[in-house]
């Protein structure tokens, strides 16, 4: 499996920096503790990215496999 965050090229460093930590789980406080910052500037850093539009896709190799649906019995089928 692997993340992709598209509109990264709308974000600054410390943005995609905030973005990367927070969508892989971390908190607030752990992001701030990690990048030196005040956990309200890790908040204000996460909003603007929010605001430009970037986008988390899950890529999972070889595409989703579903389990194939069986066909309903058709009783009418083959009857005059």
């Amino acid at each position: 499996m692997k993340v992709e965050i598209r509109g990264v090229e709308k974000l600054s460093f410390r943005e995609r920096q905030v973005v990367v930590l927070k969508e892989t789980g971390y908190s607030a406080d752990a992001i701030a503790r990690r990048l030196k910052l005040s956990p309200s500037s890790v908040a204000t850093l996460f909003n603007r990215a929010r605001q430009k539009g970037y986008e988390v896709v899950i890529v999972l190799p070889g595409g989703l496999l579903l389990p194939e649906e069986e066909e309903p019995a058709d009783d009418a089928e083959g009857t005059a």
